[in-house]
């Protein structure tokens, strides 16, 4: 968006804001027909700002700017309402799910496909008081955020070509694939052949399935993060510690 643009009634999210200069923030939003983007909310730090209340995160809005360049002008938001607000381990979630997208996600990229994926997730998110499905539904937004990225997962057939074999065991090599393993093959990581087929059809009822794919999609999202620690995880290794 470098020439001079104007949006109006924008379905969007917001996924981080900060200060700018003394009374404004930076909004960076996750917007359904334009991707992730950066907008200037003028005076929004103001305590009478009526602006101020709206730019929450995981609550659908609908926004308009005006402007070019980088970082445009937020000229209105509205609540649409709708989603109740994430607490506990579900707010958690959500901050991850944020950061990913945060880190990931090129700027004025549109993702229409994955923008619902993320609305879903909220709604989910919020609906789950016992947080037993949130494991299943990140495995299955990590892979959505990554085919839509252009990073899609050979999960049925390994590098070689040949169909994955539910009693083998393989290591998932990056850009590759799978690659099958012999009993007395040394890997850093070791991923049945049944969970990765089970990851291909998103089913997750077995539990080392969710203990594989959740290490598997780890080491994944590491390598595309090329080396970014994201704050959700650091925060969470040390709620462990204690």
């Amino acid at each position: 968006m470098n020439q001079r643009s104007k949006v109006d009634g924008q379905p969007a999210y917001v996924l981080h804001s900060y200060p700018f200069r003394e009374t404004s923030l930076i909004v960076e939003v996750f917007t359904r027909d334009f991707g992730r983007m950066a907008l200037l909310a003028r005076g929004a730090r103001r305590p009478r700002a009526a602006i101020r209340g709206l730019l929450m995160g995981f609550q659908p809005l609908e926004l308009g700017w005006a402007g070019k360049g980088e970082v445009l002008t937020l000229m209105k938001a509205e609540w649409q309402g709708g989603q109740p607000l994430l607490t506990g381990a579900a707010l958690f979630c959500g901050y991850y799910l944020n950061e990913l997208l945060m880190h990931l996600l090129p700027r004025e990229d549109a993702h229409e496909t994955l923008f619902a994926r993320y609305a879903e997730m909220l709604q989910r998110l919020a609906a789950d008081p016992t947080g037993k499905v949130r494991e299943a539904d990140l495995r299955r937004f990590e892979k959505a955020l990554l085919q839509e990225l252009g990073y899609g997962l050979m999960l049925d057939r390994d590098a070689g070509g040949q169909p994955v074999v539910a009693e083998a065991f393989y290591t998932y090599r990056m850009e590759q694939g799978p690659v099958r393993l012999e009993h007395d093959d040394a890997a850093a990581q070791v991923v049945r052949g049944k969970t990765l087929l089970d990851l291909a059809a998103e089913d997750f009822s077995d539990p080392r399935t969710r203990v594989e794919a959740k290490a598997l999609m780890r080491t994944l999202m590491a390598y595309y993060l090329a080396g970014k620690e994201l704050e959700t995880r650091k925060i969470f290794k040390e709620l462990q510690e204690l």
